[in-house]
């Protein structure tokens, strides 16, 4: 940390001294560690970024000439597009003005107009501060992206915090506005692609293509001198395969893998029209950066589901793609590790190996030797179709540079090549309504059978699968309970998949341990809202930020296996038994009111009438 020393303060007309103020904020900052990371900057009136005090360079608050905060907080090597303002004022009468724009006197008016200069090539969190005392110091918070005209007031006032808050919330600003812009692009490209006549499998085949091209240092410095349309997609296919050789995939999945992206070399509109030059120029610049900035994001299995919504034929394969914080959601229940070895028997385009994956690399924290262990050995995938085979390897090599163990073909035959990893942890998300006439509760069963004991599977369901069931439902439940542990099962938001029409619950189990039905509860919680709205053109989104309470919350209920009314319940169950909260829930009156009582008349309405008598 650097910090210069700080000028001399006059006393302001109120005869309060603002040097005060300022002392007070650089003992904090102390406090907060700020000194003791070599990572930051702390810079008082002055700077030594050139870029910074070019920006500043008619900042004064006096309408001419430079003018610098009283503090500039930098962090090149975390996050070099961010800068953070300090402006401190003596007086808490003096904090913020009524119009933002009484900048000479007012340390939150001051702090915006230097935000304002900043932001048009820096993101900016600034910050007003006034006060003599720590007890009366008034302290308010904003962030101000180079994208936004407006900003935004975050983190609770009247405190200072540590530096790795600030990243965080900055963070999430950031992400909030490149996924906007990310989504929008995606929306677009698909109705290219559309237009192009380009089919729904191939668009993302297409797009992961590319991205895994871009990876590769050569392709990625000289594409842009590439004039033939020809020439560049022979180039791309072959950068393409050179990555999956290095990955280490088996030589005939490979050529498999090399058959899908042929099609690029051929297709009219890539290729007669030249549309390959200019699309590979647009995912460089919309969409490489992002996955840059937020490298587990899962963008293809994203762009899957934005490039299905012009097909009808994978509904009928029963895929239905889990949410990114559904799969985040799995890793916590599942006591995820950096020493977890992860199994998805049903991968698809392995969003939950994703998931994993950074919740380990984070756990790993920089041992980088610990890292590329967790890509090469602890992330197991299993995948039968071609096309979603194709992707899932993608996308493991998009995200894990260049690292990948998705096993092609069916997972119960499979299944024992995945078991001689010693997998701990199984997630899965399993076909629905599958048209081989494979239940659902038989791929967690596969996965199950891999798992060491002790291990934690976790699944999301349809809703029947919970149900009593007689026959062959009846009997692979009893199978499960026969060799595993039902932990619990969560009930899920009625729309989570929107716009598919399911109703899910998620199943935990315990591998290997059989299930003691007299004696052993059951914990079942009953999850219905996440705090995600439906919205137009964007699907389920968390618009007022409840998730991450909302979160906390469900994993503490979880596991210290709380019993609330209306939330939880702990209960034996058996084979023949309901596997649900809304079977044995204590009813909590005073969260019922005309409005829900109504809308669960009429969605039990609506199940009688597409369940008929509630067996399947």
């Amino acid at each position: 940390m650097v910090i210069y020393p700080p000028p001399r303060k006059s006393r302001a007309k109120t005869g309060k001294n603002e040097a005060i103020t300022v002392d007070l904020v650089r003992d904090w900052l102390k406090k907060l560690g700020y000194e003791n990371d070599a990572s930051v900057i702390i810079e008082r009136e002055q700077t030594a970024d050139p870029t910074i005090d070019k920006l500043l360079k008619n900042a004064s608050k006096r309408g001419s000439g430079k003018g610098y905060p009283d503090f500039i907080i930098t962090s090149p090597t975390v996050a070099k597009d961010f800068v953070c303002v300090v402006e401190c004022k003596a007086d808490t009468a003096r904090h913020q003005s009524d119009t933002l724009t009484n900048y000479t006197d007012y340390a939150v008016d001051g702090a915006r107009l230097y935000a304002g200069y900043l932001s048009k090539e820096k993101d900016v969190l600034y910050v007003g501060v006034s006060g003599q005392n720590k007890n009366e110091l008034r302290v308010n918070h904003f962030i101000q992206l180079k994208d936004e005209k407006h900003s935004q007031e975050i983190l609770n006032p009247n405190k200072l915090y540590p530096f790795n808050d600030l990243i965080e919330q900055y963070k999430k600003s950031r992400f909030r506005v490149d996924y906007e812009s990310l989504i929008k692009y995606t929306r677009t490209l698909n109705e290219e692609l559309h237009k192009k006549k380009i089919p729904e499998n191939n668009r993302a085949i297409l797009f992961s293509g590319i991205l895994i091209a871009l990876e590769d240092d050569t392709f990625h410095d000289t594409f842009s001198g590439y004039r033939s349309a020809k020439r560049l997609s022979e180039f791309l296919v072959s950068s393409v395969v050179q990555k999956l050789e290095y990955a280490n995939i088996p030589s005939t999945r490979v050529h498999e893998m090399q058959q899908a992206f042929n099609f690029i070399k051929s297709h009219t509109a890539l290729i007669d029209e030249g549309y390959l030059i200019k699309l590979v120029a647009d995912i460089q610049k919309e969409v490489r950066p992002f996955i840059k900035s937020n490298k587990y994001f899962d963008i293809v299995s994203h762009c899957y589901v934005e490039f299905l919504k012009y097909a009808n034929n994978d509904s009928a394969l029963g895929i239905v793609l889990t949410p990114a914080h559904i799969t985040e959601l799995f890793c916590d229940i599942a006591g995820v590790t950096k020493d977890s070895v992860v199994l998805d028997n049903c991968c698809g385009t392995s969003g939950f190996l994703i998931a994993a994956m950074q919740k380990m690399v984070a756990l790993a924290k920089g041992d980088s030797k610990e890292i590329e262990n967790i890509k090469k050995e602890r992330l197991i995938g299993i995948e039968y179709q071609d096309h979603i085979f194709t992707l899932a390897v993608s996308n493991m090599i998009i995200h894990g540079d260049g690292k990948t163990n998705i096993i092609k073909g069916d997972c119960f035959k499979k299944i024992q090549d995945a078991a001689a990893y010693k997998p701990t942890v199984g997630l899965l998300n399993p076909p629905y309504n599958d048209v081989t006439g494979i239940d659902e509760l038989e791929f967690v069963e596969n996965n199950l059978s891999a798992i060491q004991q002790n291990g934690i599977v976790v699944a999301i369901v349809p809703m029947r699968c919970a149900l009593y069931q007689d026959g062959r439902g009846a009997e692979i439940k009893k199978r499960l309970l026969e060799k595993h542990t039902l932990e619990a099962v969560m009930s899920m938001p009625d729309d989570l998949f929107y716009p598919v029409g399911v109703v899910t619950c998620v199943m935990v189990f315990r591998a290997h341990v059989p299930h003691q039905s007299g004696r052993r509860k059951t914990w079942f919680g009953y999850w219905k809202d996440d705090g995600f709205l439906k919205a137009k053109h964007r699907g389920r989104i968390d618009a007022q930020e409840r998730w991450g309470g909302i979160k906390s919350h469900w994993l503490n209920m979880f596991r210290n296996r709380e019993v609330h009314a209306g939330e939880s319940v702990l209960w034996r169950v058996g084979a023949n038994d309901e596997w649900c909260a809304e079977a044995y829930m204590e009813t909590d009156y005073d969260l019922i009111t005309p409005e829900v009582f109504e809308q669960v008349v009429k969605n039990y309405a609506v199940f009688k009438m597409t369940r008929g008598s509630g067996k399947k």
